[in-house]
């Protein structure tokens, strides 16, 4: 099957857009450096990205490590805690993840950890949560005119995917060392902003020498020699796997539950949450900036400022999460005053008055956005 023909793929792979820009001179695109181990044939970042833009993926399983050190308190974490998902926690510490994909409609992400293991799974409308923890599941059954897209994301594709959409003229586009990754040989490309402004200095995708997939991904922030942020297979296998790795066997004693249409799993326990907002509740959300240095600013009004009772606002991470926002430290400048939760790759600023402005970027240039 050709990635060029659904997006379910494209997700894990890169955006053939993405490729057409580059090679169409909206970003330098170097040529190959030299003197790396192990031996492959010269190519050039524009034969790399093409080399992306007509690979093909049948199948593929393997284990992936995921490291981030982003100099943040764990937040994220938290947060996932509260809300009654541990998945969300990916962004920060070590995680080990088994994939499997076996096409658009089969998908299979399971992270294991000493406490347990949380799977989701996809097999063509049915998609499955389970929590050998809690020993629950949640099942979902896909409406028939669901949107082509894997739903089972977290691979170093999915990370390049996100990393080479931000390709555009304030973009270096170069090729680095080849290496190893997984016992393969693979060529890196290098993603090197321009702007200043950004906090990402480099973004290095290892591509399969054979199979031109990302099979690692690093981010670096400015300053810094050792990755942020890695996400890696260390072992991985081009075939497509079994039928039976995408089926749901119930553990004995497990608790399912049933999700209707447009409904998604709460927190263990919790009743389920709608999948669409009314059109008052929802954020009012723009953008400012291109590419690297692009600012989100969210106008959230009352639930910035902490009003009202929240659910699950008890709970001990819920309070947690709390405190530490709360120990943030204050800022303040013509364009008001709030919080600053600022890392090695992003920064983030709650304002007094209800907005929440993020990006990889500096603090100045959120501050710059919140002036609007």
């Amino acid at each position: 099957m050709s990635v060029m023909k659904n997006r379910a793929v494209l997700r894990w792979l890169v955006p053939v857009t993405a490729g057409v820009a580059v090679i169409g001179g909206s970003a330098a695109v170097g040529t190959f450096a030299a003197g790396a181990d192990p031996a492959l044939p010269p190519r050039s970042a524009a034969q790399l990205l093409e080399d992306l833009r007509t690979s093909r993926l049948d199948g593929l399983s393997g284990t992936v490590v995921q490291r981030a050190d982003l100099g943040l308190p764990p937040i994220a974490a938290l947060a996932g805690r509260a809300a009654g998902n541990d998945l969300a926690g990916l962004v920060s510490g070590t995680h080990t993840l088994r994939v499997w994909y076996g096409g658009e409609d089969r998908q299979r992400l399971a992270l294991v950890d000493t406490l347990g293991e949380q799977d989701i799974l996809r097999n063509g409308r049915d998609v499955w949560t389970w929590n050998s923890r809690e020993n629950t599941a949640t099942h979902r059954l896909l409406p028939a005119d669901a949107p082509d897209r894997a739903t089972v994301p977290t691979t170093p594709a999915d990370a390049a995917d996100r990393a080479l959409e931000a390709i555009d003229p304030t973009t270096a586009v170069t090729v680095g060392r080849t290496a190893t990754v997984a016992g393969r040989d693979a060529y890196e490309l290098v993603l090197t902003p321009r702007d200043k402004a950004s906090l990402v200095h480099q973004v290095r995708i290892a591509l399969d020498a054979k199979e031109h997939v990302p099979l690692r991904l690093q981010v670096l922030a400015d300053g810094q020699d050792e990755p942020a942020f890695q996400v890696a297979f260390t072992q991985v296998d081009f075939r497509t796997p079994e039928a039976d790795q995408f089926r749901f066997n119930p553990p004995p004693g497990v608790k399912v539950t049933e999700a209707t249409e447009g409904e998604r799993p709460g927190p263990a326990g919790k009743r389920f949450e709608r999948f669409e907002k009314k059109d008052a509740e929802k954020p009012d959300v723009r953008t400012v900036g291109t590419g690297w240095t692009t600012v989100v600013v969210a106008k959230i009004g009352d639930a910035a400022a902490g009003d009202g009772a929240k659910p699950g606002a008890d709970a001990p991470d819920a309070q947690m999460l709390t405190q530490v926002l709360g120990d943030l430290p204050k800022v303040s400048g013509d364009w008001g005053s709030g919080r600053l939760l600022s890392g090695k790759l992003f920064s983030v600023l709650l304002t007094d008055d209800g907005r929440v402005i993020a990006g990889l970027v500096t603090p100045e240039r959120l501050y710059q956005a919140a002036k609007g």
